[in-house]
């Protein structure tokens, strides 16, 4: 689904970044340039960034295993 119709981005192109790196909605935006026009697909955009980076990243191990 587009994201960003100003830029023309879409949520596979963002999770995409985020899977080969960007860990921020500003590394997202410098080289997608999502959010930098208008600025309504803030809030969307961050949100999936933030899912992204949950899906790739491993839960912190809490040190004990019972």
């Amino acid at each position: 689904m587009y994201v960003c119709v100003c830029k023309s981005v879409t949520d596979h192109q963002i999770r995409s970044l985020v899977s080969e790196g960007a860990r921020s909605l500003r590394q997202v935006r410098d080289c997608l340039g999502v959010a930098s026009q208008c600025g309504k697909c803030g809030k969307m955009a961050n949100q999936i960034v933030k899912q992204t980076l949950e899906s790739v990243s491993p839960a912190p191990h809490s040190g004990s295993v019972r």
